[in-house]
């Protein structure tokens, strides 16, 4: 039980960490960040249960106002901008990554790793934040989707670091891996 705690603290931690490399503001109000990463990893080395879990504790953190996203922004405020799909979508992506990669039983981790970030971390998350981009900007979900494009390449990216990192943890300290515990 206390092993699970810290994980999952750490990862909320890691996730938050990641909000300080300097994001890239878009015009239509949703940034590119290296937050991402920290969901992925958090699914592919926690596993479902306690990859959602790190994500929530660290919603929960920016929801009562610390200053963890990207920019230095927290708050319930962000919770109301266009963003809000993807923050709600962010515990939903960890656990169907960590689903993905616990069931799994067959080829290398680093491949199913980087498949299971890219379901549940690029298109669940999608699906989830353009559904909330929509809402916030009044615009069909096809309308929001078409903005999405310019992020497909950069995630893709983070899927892959998320499935190397996530094998060479495997491989350097297996009993590390809670997803294939």
């Amino acid at each position: 039980m206390e092993r699970n705690l810290t994980h999952i603290a750490l990862f909320a931690a890691l996730i938050a960490a990641l909000g300080l490399i300097p994001r890239i503001e878009l015009s239509f109000g949703i940034p590119i960040t290296a937050q991402s990463l920290g969901i992925m990893l958090a699914g592919t080395i926690l596993g479902a249960k306690r990859g959602a879990l790190a994500v929530l504790l660290f919603l929960l953190l920016v929801a009562i106002g610390l200053p963890f996203l990207a920019g230095g922004r927290g708050g319930l405020g962000v919770f109301a901008g266009p963003t809000v799909g993807f923050l709600l979508g962010f515990p939903i992506a960890a656990f169907i990554i960590g689903l993905i990669v616990e069931k799994t039983r067959i080829g290398p981790i680093a491949l199913t790793a980087t498949l299971a970030s890219i379901i549940g971390g690029i298109v669940v998350l999608y699906i989830v934040g353009i559904a909330g981009l929509a809402v916030k900007l009044d615009k069909s979900f096809a309308d929001s989707a078409k903005l999405m494009y310019i992020f497909i390449p950069g995630d893709i990216i983070k899927a892959i670091i998320a499935g190397i990192i996530t094998a060479a943890i495997a491989k350097a300290r297996p009993a590390s891996l809670l997803s294939k515990q």
